[in-house]
């Protein structure tokens, strides 16, 4: 090509622009700032953004006499409020419940884990002060701490943190004053008699603290993170899905030119409506979602993931598919190229750190909280875990995660109806050759 061929084209000074070039340096470099500053700052620092974890304690202990006083004493009365004593109520929801309520808690989900403190702890208790000096078999008092597995691996690691803090710090006290009062009433009813080592050592470590799962996870699930893959998978096909439909029909009708390899081809732009091509595209989304779903349910099955609500699953599966796809494609319509980026924001970038699919969203500073109550993936997200571990409960989170999903096809719905048409009515028409005329009248 000569030089005044370079010369004669339009778009040759475009290519020695600055501009050309700092576009898309600055629009990737901001994008992947924002995923990393977003990523990076929801996982780093859980144990210092904590705020409002629940966690329950239950105390069904009824009390006892312990050795050298005849008063009635309640220890799981004690140990409670000194647990309470002992945390930050702003990081730490510790709600006083009875065995029933923390059970319903960690059924739904709403609880993380449960302290619970038995019914004959202070009896334990008090036989353990006598067995110190008394021959005989002996067992340490109990308290279990049960944590909620279909809550995510990070969550019961932050229960087991806060109780094994909590109840150290209970223990050296309750052990401390075990050990002064057994050694006070010896000292008192037996003066030759001395607490031996082992025994010391005994009471100065009194309580069994024993961690146990609630309902743990079967095989397959990933150590809970099933759920989250999952609906990062449902997220994907309505996104990625809405793109690959989007550049299809574009190309096949005319209005985007189609490119394979080498071969470039042109097609003559097709004469429909933007609302008209709009439709097209929900209804390509629509059948897509309610294979994709199929699929995924038959892949997840076929590889071994635990599916016990399959028609569920598959249901609000492509529910989701198609509220994402249908939302995006109108976004695209509404914004043209720029709707991809629109849709990264809200789909992926926004909606990946804050979905709490892998820390605790009460974990993460509240900016991710508040961004929880209205991102799609979150809403996904919960929905999805109560189907796959919650066997599908409304209260765990499948009532509202629909409710939410719903109300965002309706968004979309709405969103791209009523821009679209106000495209066609004042004659923005996506061809070079727009002409008011050349559209059939059902169109505009």
């Amino acid at each position: 090509m000569s030089s005044t061929e370079i010369s004669a084209d339009p778009h040759a000074g475009t290519l020695r622009s600055p501009r050309f070039w700092l576009a898309p340096v600055v629009v990737v470099t901001a994008v992947m700032a924002a995923l990393a500053a977003l990523y990076i700052g929801s996982m780093i620092n859980p144990a210092d953004n904590l705020h409002r974890f629940p966690v329950a304690i239950v105390n069904q202990d009824v009390g006892d006499v312990l050795p050298g006083s005849d008063q009635q004493r309640n220890l799981g009365a004690e140990i409670t409020a000194a647990v309470a004593d002992g945390v930050d109520p702003a990081e730490i929801d510790l709600q006083q419940v009875g065995i029933s309520g923390a059970i319903s808690g960690l059924d739904s989900g709403r609880l993380y884990g449960a302290i619970v403190i038995p019914s004959d702890f202070t009896k334990r208790t008090s036989i353990l002060a006598q067995g110190s000096v008394i021959p005989g078999d002996i067992e340490k008092p109990i308290i279990t701490v049960y944590t909620n597995p279909r809550t995510g691996t990070f969550g019961k690691g932050i229960v087991e943190s806060i109780a094994d803090r909590a109840l150290t710090t209970v223990n050296t006290t309750v052990g401390e004053q075990l050990t002064t009062t057994v050694t006070d009433t010896l000292a008192t009813s037996a003066p030759d008699l001395q607490l031996s080592g082992g025994s010391r050592l005994t009471l100065a470590d009194p309580i069994d603290v024993r961690f146990v799962e609630h309902k743990p996870l079967p095989d397959g699930t990933g150590l809970g993170l099933s759920a989250f893959y999952y609906t990062l998978l449902l997220i994907l096909a309505g996104f990625t899905g809405a793109t690959i439909v989007n550049s299809l029909v574009d190309s096949a009708l005319g209005f985007v030119p189609t490119e394979y390899g080498p071969w470039y081809v042109d097609r003559k732009t097709a004469h429909l409506s933007r609302f008209r091509v709009l439709l097209v595209k929900w209804a390509i989304m629509v059948i897509l979602g309610l294979i994709v779903s199929a699929l995924y349910l038959w892949i997840a099955t076929l590889l071994g993931m635990p599916v016990t609500r399959a028609l569920l699953l598959w249901e609000y599966g492509a529910l989701a598919i198609t509220a994402v796809g249908v939302t995006s494609i109108s976004v695209m319509a509404v914004f043209g190229s720029a709707g991809l980026l629109v849709n990264l924001l809200i789909f992926i970038i926004l909606g990946l750190p804050s979905s709490g699919g892998t820390v605790p969203l009460e974990a993460m500073p509240p900016l991710y909280s508040w961004l929880s109550t209205f991102e799609p993936m979150h809403q996904v997200y919960i929905a999805t875990r109560a189907i796959l571990y919650f066997d599908g409960s409304g209260p765990a989170g499948l009532t509202r995660g629909t409710l939410m999903t719903l109300l965002g096809l309706g968004i979309g719905l709405a969103l791209g109806a009523v821009v679209t048409r106000i495209y066609d009515v004042r004659g923005f028409h996506r061809r070079s050759d727009a002409d008011p005329a050349l559209v059939p009248a059902e169109d505009t």
